[in-house]
């Protein structure tokens, strides 16, 4: 195998992530939802923890797109 479909093979792998971050982003946002609909008074406590847990879980996705682009344009 050439050594350029190799970074592309890697790169995609690397990606894989990605997927993961929307299915966690839509729990987060979807449970997040369910909970204000059902005790509206927690939503300022709550609106803490979505905007950690959004920050947290989009840093994978930060993380994965510079891991595949270093394997692409650096190596």
């Amino acid at each position: 195998m050439e050594l350029e479909a190799v970074k592309l093979l890697a790169g995609a792998i690397a990606l894989l992530p990605i997927l993961g971050v929307g299915i966690g982003l839509g729990l987060i946002f979807g449970t997040y939802y369910e909970a204000i609909s059902r005790n509206p008074s927690t939503e300022p406590i709550l609106f803490k923890n979505l905007i950690f847990g959004f920050a947290i879980t989009e840093a994978l996705a930060i993380f994965s797109l510079g891991i595949s682009l270093i394997i692409l344009f650096v190596l």
